[in-house]
């Protein structure tokens, strides 16, 4: 399998060989970084497929990386890998944009299925979305900024349209209102009232009943979500 390269984040060089030897004998080319500022320093400067990220480093912790990368709207799938087996850290990391936290000591076979899982996923969106974006009954194609549910095209708006398209890219996702501000507004100044308004709106044109909605949910406290269910 041809995989893009992975970028490991432990503190621990230990720690950091074993992750690599696993990806490295499934194919998987790996960068590394030995603490948080380097880990974002390397995201900001270079593609990777997929970050597997420590929670506890001295200079700068997981959390503090992963709400960094995505306020500047890096969106690179992100794992956190740590000892620490808290609800509440597994939570707050999830909420604020990791897409899995794995816990310490791991399972080398589910840890590599889960890492390929990623990466295929990955690589099935890069293959359809340079001009369309399809999840469930829905299609957006981005040049002409039209969205179609169950073939029939709804009619947007070009914010609730840009909305869409960052919903659409990161279906599943919890998503803070800073990073749909910062992505759509393109501005670090935050507007509830805004983001409420527009959502309600583009609710009214994709939900069946805006009132309970099924793709488009409220994450109390962080921001949003728009689920899409895996058949």
């Amino acid at each position: 399998m041809n995989y893009n390269k992975i970028l490991v984040v432990d503190d621990d060089p230990s720690i950091r060989r074993i992750i690599c030897r696993i990806l490295n004998s499934e194919g998987i080319s790996t960068d590394e970084a030995s603490g948080g500022l380097e880990a974002v320093q390397k995201a900001e400067n270079n593609t990777y497929s997929l970050i597997i990220l420590d929670l506890v480093m001295d200079d700068m912790n997981g959390f503090q990386v992963i709400h960094h990368l995505r306020a500047h709207s890096i969106l690179t799938p992100l794992f956190v890998l740590s000892g620490r087996q808290a609800e509440a850290d597994k939570v707050l990391a999830l909420g604020i944009g990791a897409d899995d936290y794995i816990t310490k000591p791991f399972s080398t076979m589910v840890f590599s299925a889960k890492v390929k899982a990623c990466l295929r996923r990955a690589s099935l969106t890069a293959a359809t979305s340079s001009n369309e974006l399809c999840a469930g009954c829905f299609r957006y194609i981005c040049d002409e900024m039209r969205l179609f549910k169950n073939n029939t095209e709804l009619f947007l708006s070009s914010k609730e349209c840009l909305l869409m398209k960052y919903f659409l890219s990161n279906q599943n996702k919890i998503l803070t209102k800073e990073q749909i501000y910062r992505h759509v507004w393109n501005d670090t100044f935050i507007d509830d009232n805004t983001i409420m308004v527009h959502i309600r709106r583009l609710r009214m044109k994709i939900e069946d009943n805006p009132n309970h909605p099924v793709y488009l949910k409220n994450v109390r406290g962080i921001g949003y979500q728009f689920i899409i269910e895996e058949n």
